[in-house]
Parts: structure tokens; sequence; C-alpha cells
């Protein structure tokens, strides 16, 4: 068994689609499939079964899965080690991001850093929440930054940011200023997902009026801020997203901004304890400066 073999197997699972592996790799499709049949035949052990056109993983797929990953995870943290004796002149930074962190505050951090040290490549990935604290347990991200509180004792959490959250609604939708529960039973609503930070703080604040998301007149439920501002300001109706988001919006009339107590949050930067901290990585966080409390 080889890494490569492993990368291979890894690249096949998460897209469950051979072509689509082979053309992510650089390789061929014939290459692709002889090194999971390589796999399968030494260990005598089926990875995937065939559907329809598509491929699944079976249970002991699943299985290897973890452990492949687990295993590459700790192949790309020696590989990092050596690369980080060359210093700052080369390198790579695997960094996630949840959505309004990667869309406005991260951008300009990481130009300057690319023009900082101009050795290092930055591979983005970009989730919510949830998916990135996963990604940077799992070492498929070296750092993270989240605009959502999670709960890993695996991850060190260090707060970077605050961020203001809105209840906005659509220029002509009829509702008090300063509404109530009643108020907010009767608006129609566009969310994000669960698992988004965005969504995090709409329940919070639902909590605090004895509400429920099940208690709103929920339109849509959509993957990302720009796609609730779109539907917001098209007439969705009501919508809680940070003020980054909707700056604009407000500024043009398009949206309204309702008085309505909302939590701030925060942005937190997450990296696992364990593993080792580059210098590549240490050169971010000394750009960032300023971070306050360390949780877990």
């Amino acid at each position: 068994m080889t890494l490569e073999q492993l990368r291979i197997f890894v690249a096949v699972a998460e897209r469950q689609h051979v072509t689509q592996a082979a053309r992510g790799l650089n390789l061929t499709q014939s290459a692709v499939s002889a090194a999971i049949s390589a796999l399968e035949g030494r260990h005598a052990t089926k990875l995937f079964d065939r559907v329809g056109r598509g491929i699944v993983l079976t249970d002991a797929g699943k299985l290897f899965l973890v452990e492949a990953r687990a295993v590459l995870a700790r192949a790309a943290t020696a590989e990092t080690v050596l690369a980080d004796l060359a210093g700052l002149r080369r390198g790579t930074l695997a960094v996630a991001a949840s959505q309004t962190v990667a869309t406005y505050w991260l951008p300009p951090l990481l130009a300057r850093y690319r023009v900082a040290h101009p050795g290092i490549a930055v591979a983005f990935t970009l989730g919510n929440t949830e998916a990135v604290a996963a990604w940077v347990h799992e070492g498929r991200a070296d750092i993270g930054f989240i605009e959502g509180e999670i709960d890993d004792p695996a991850l060190s959490v260090v707060a970077v940011g605050e961020d203001e959250m809105l209840l906005v609604v659509g220029r002509g939708v009829a509702v008090p200023a300063r509404p109530t529960a009643a108020d907010l039973r009767a608006l129609r609503w566009v969310v994000r997902e669960h698992g988004s930070g965005t969504r995090a703080a709409l329940d919070v604040a639902l909590v605090r009026l004895g509400l429920a998301m099940t208690d709103l007149d929920v339109l849509l439920e959509l993957p990302s801020n720009e796609a609730v501002l779109t539907a917001v300001e098209a007439g969705g109706g009501a919508a809680v997203l940070s003020r980054h988001v909707v700056a604009a919006a407000l500024q043009s009339g398009a949206l309204v901004a309702l008085d309505f107590p909302l939590p701030k949050r925060r942005f937190f930067r997450l990296r696992h304890k364990e593993r080792h901290m580059t210098q590549a990585e240490a050169a971010l966080y000394r750009m960032i400066g300023g971070a306050s409390t360390e949780a877990g």
C-alpha cells in the first residue's frame, strides 16, 4: 500500500466518481482504476459498489476512508516539517473559512500575507462553520476561520474579530420598526442552512424570545449569504445577516434594518492542538495580531 494509492482512494471516495477523481489528480482513468483494484485485490476487500452509473463506498470503504485520511494527514505533516526547514521561502498553507469570514474579513489579510511571503502557496477551501471545524480536525486544513461557536476539545479556538448581525427586510415589507415575537411569526423568512454561523445567530435570538425555527414561516433555506440576500431583496421577506453582507443593500435602500436585538458574534481562528505549527502558520498568526482569549 502506497501513499499514492491512498490519495487516489480518498479522491475517488470524496467524488464518488472515477473520472472526476482522475481529472482532479491529473491522472488517467485507467491509472486510478488500477490503483483501486490493487488496493482491493491486495487486501481481498471490496471498497466500492457500483450503483447505476456511479459508485458508492461499501461499509469497509467507509471505515478505510477515515484511516486513509488520517495517514495522509500525518504524511502531510511530515512533509510540512521538512518544508519548514526552508523557513518562509517555500511551502503551502491550507486555509479553510466559513462564508462571512471568507468573503469579507479574510481576503485582505491573505492578500497582505501573499505579498509578504510570496514563496508560500495558500490553498483555500470554503465551507460552513461545522465543515471548517471538521476539516481542521481531520488535518485537511492547517488553519480555519469561522463565525460560529464550535465544541471540539482537539481544537484551539482563538477569537480574532467581531461581527454585527442585523435583522433585515425587503423594501416595502410591512412590519414595525421594532418587531415583537408575533411580528416575527407573521413574516416570511429566508434563512441559512443548519451548521452555519449565521443560522446559529438567528437560533440564539429566537430562543431569547421563546421561539424556535419551527415557529417561523420559512420560505427558503439557502447555502450562502449572497443567495439569502438576493432572495430577500426580491421580496423573500426577512433574514438575519452580517452587516458586512447587507451594507450596500442598506445604503441603496433595497433593504431595511429593523430594531431587533441580536448578539454580536465573534470570528474565530481554529487549529489542531496536536499538529505541528509551521513557520507559515505562525507568520499568519502574527499578521492577524490582537487575538483575544483562547478557548480550549
